[in-house]
């Protein structure tokens, strides 16, 4: 049989998984402090354990389900790291320094299925989505290994988590569990293109996560031209999803928008958007486009024109916030690092 990762195991998970080889649940709490606290990478570390109890999990689990392949930090400090999988895939996480936090973008597919034109993953065929436990070790190598304390965890790096829902909302799950790593789920962002049924279903999970979501046009046609999803989950179907969340939830959502030059940043583009803000109480983070080589005929809005579009917003009542491009000399854009890899 094949060994399992033990980190896709919620504790409630590993207290039954221990119990029917007639070893005591109280175990699994023990374990889990090793891993979660402690960041142990080696069965054998975990001494209030007996020598047979390590034995077993040594046998039956497997503790490290990533391996750091290279690291690159540019001069704002923005560092990415690419990790090697077990099946020889590669993922990207990112670490973004601002003035008064650290946050931690996390990749949860290996690729990504949904083609947005101005992604670097989207133009990476999709392999797989990732397993619980290797969304978990991202964090935990950044925690233990690069000994960075994390104020934002966001779900934003390689992939479309929604796409992976069941695995990314385990891991949030552990993520939030006082006896693992026991982070708020305030400080816990999702981001999606827009899967509709995902986000009914988010709006019922109970937990203070917050939604964002890759809009990038309050028009139809240009969204659907930059996303190919939208012909499937149009504005129509989307804004009714968002609405039904925010209803429940009352939880304010994120509107995610990159700036493309000539595309989607005219004064039409804007007041838009500031009705599709209005609309759903949302606030707008404009984010400037990086270029990447898998689309060449984009460029980032000028300063002037972003300017100009975060006055329009604003003037509406529009809380925003412009996304200052990070980590540009080292390929910071999702899935540029991992997509060279790849093609290597």
């Amino acid at each position: 049989m094949e060994k399992l990762f033990i980190k896709n195991f919620s504790l409630l998970e590993l207290e039954k998984y221990l119990i029917n080889f007639n070893i005591p649940k109280f175990h699994a709490s023990q374990i889990f402090f090793w891993i979660y606290k402690k960041g142990v990478t080696n069965f054998f570390d975990m001494t209030n354990l007996s020598k047979e109890t390590r034995e077993f999990l040594d046998e039956k689990f497997v503790l490290n389900s990533i391996e750091k392949e290279e690291a690159k930090k540019a001069n704002d400090k923005t560092i990415k790291y690419l990790f090697k999988l077990f099946d020889g895939n590669f993922i990207e996480s990112v670490v973004i320094n601002q003035k008064h936090r650290k946050t931690l973008c996390i990749s949860s597919q290996v690729g990504c299925k949904y083609g947005c034109k101005f992604c670097a993953s989207g133009m990476m065929k999709f392999k797989r989505n990732l397993e619980v436990s290797e969304i978990i070790d991202q964090i935990l190598y950044v925690k233990f290994e690069e000994k960075i304390e994390i104020d934002n965890y966001v779900f934003m790096g390689m992939g479309e988590p929604f796409d992976n829902y069941e695995n990314v909302i385990s891991a949030i799950k552990i993520m939030n569990d006082k006896k693992a790593l026991g982070i708020a789920s305030r400080r816990i962002t999702v981001s999606t293109n827009g899967l509709v049924k995902q986000i009914e279903e988010f709006k019922n999970l109970d937990m203070q996560v917050n939604l964002a979501v890759s809009l990038h046009s309050a028009d139809q046609t240009i969204r659907k031209s930059l996303m190919p999803v939208a012909e499937k989950y149009t504005l129509t179907k989307l804004s009714r999803a968002l609405k039904n969340y925010f209803e429940k939830t009352n939880r304010i959502i994120t509107l995610e928008y990159i700036m493309i030059k000539g595309i989607n940043d005219s004064r039409n583009d804007a007041l838009s958007l500031a009705e599709f803000a209005a609309f759903h109480k949302a606030k707008v983070n404009l984010i400037p486009y990086s270029k990447t080589s898998s689309n060449k005929y984009f460029s980032a809005s000028t300063d002037e024109n972003i300017n100009r579009f975060f006055n329009i917003l604003v003037s509406k009542g529009i809380s925003t916030t412009v996304r200052n491009s990070k980590g540009k000399e080292i390929e910071a854009a999702c899935g540029q690092l991992a997509g060279m890899k790849t093609n290597n």
